[in-house]
């Protein structure tokens, strides 16, 4: 008896472990993804901006930590600096010119463990066609299935720190300051199991 009841055990434990087995494609869901940038101004304040409509995609290999990958795109139209003037000349040509570069983008090139539920992702972020390499220290918070969806889900924090003037992006430094943290969450989701 003992042994059909850890034989059955172990069939269920299969039958459930592959929803995140080794590579799942997820679907960045823009509506729970912020791309949240800051910087000093004048010594005075330390503002926000988000790159709102986050389009991308990522593979996530529990297994294979190496052969996992992200590649997203954030269009300039989305970002968003929390007043409209400020929003406008954001996208104008002293910062970003958003009508010539409608898009930033980020392309990972290697993917590393870095202890529980801890990555390095180094990747190429290119802005106003600038690419240079960027490390992202991400948090894995969660791989589930997701209560309202259904769907296998899996959910990252990660953060980084950029110079303006890598990217051609530095106007009024060094009064502004050039160095500017990025904070990322997001949510990501598969394709629900037919």
């Amino acid at each position: 008896m003992r042994i059909r009841l850890l034989t059955a055990a172990a069939v269920l434990a299969l039958a459930t472990g592959p929803a995140f087995a080794a590579p799942v494609t997820y679907t960045l869901d823009p509506t729970h993804t912020n791309v949240l940038a800051q910087w000093n101004h004048f010594g005075y304040s330390n503002p926000f901006a988000n790159f709102g409509d986050v389009q991308g995609t990522l593979v996530y290999d529990a297994d294979d930590i190496a052969a996992s990958r992200v590649e997203v795109t954030m269009p300039l139209s989305g970002l968003e600096g929390f007043s409209s003037d400020f929003n406008q000349h954001l996208r104008a040509a002293d910062f970003f010119d958003a009508a010539k570069y409608p898009n930033a983008t980020f392309k990972s090139t290697r993917v590393e463990a870095a202890g529980q539920n801890k990555l390095k992702v180094t990747g190429d972020l290119t802005i106003k066609d600038i690419t240079r390499p960027v490390v992202l220290d991400v948090t894995l918070n969660k791989a589930a299935v997701h209560p309202m969806s259904n769907a296998p889900t899996i959910g990252f924090d990660a953060s980084a720190t950029i110079r303006r003037t890598d990217f051609g992006v530095g106007a009024y430094v060094p009064h502004v300051g050039d160095e500017v943290t990025l904070r990322i969450t997001t949510e990501a989701a598969a394709a629900k199991a037919e």
